[in-house]
């Protein structure tokens, strides 16, 4: 080696997930179409099962049901049953579930700040995939 050659550099990856870190549960969770949805509009406050199935544009009412079970499964999310006839239930995010709404607004922030670059990334994709070979 020359004086002053330090070597190969690799930089370090950012996370490594050798065995099982965790990341594939996490991922199974918010990977779905409608748990980030649910969580960003509860980041807003409490909110009853009919006001969160119409903020949540599209979603039936057994996928809201099974979505925020899960999320309460998790920890993400409180269920409180008021004894009212009918009853009326609010949920509400947990301090765990408000510290997962500061990564989501990371990947929007991301999202907003990067969608040029992704929308001209396609249409160039999409132009090279039209081209006969």
């Amino acid at each position: 080696m020359s004086v002053g050659h330090t070597g190969t550099t690799t930089p370090e990856p950012l996370l490594s997930c050798d065995d099982d870190c965790g990341i594939r549960d996490v991922l199974d969770r918010l990977g779905d179409k409608w748990t980030v949805l649910v969580v960003v509009e509860l980041g807003a406050g409490r909110r009853r099962f009919k006001e969160l199935q119409r903020a949540v544009d599209g979603i039936s009412q057994r996928m809201l049901t099974l979505t925020v079970r899960r999320l309460e499964r998790d920890g993400l999310v409180t269920r409180t049953v008021h004894a009212t006839v009918p009853p009326q239930v609010d949920y509400e995010l947990t301090d765990l579930g408000h510290s997962l709404t500061r990564l989501v607004k990371g990947l929007a922030d991301w999202s907003l700040a990067h969608r040029p670059r992704i929308e001209a990334a396609r249409r160039e994709w999409d132009a090279k995939a039209d081209m006969p070979s």
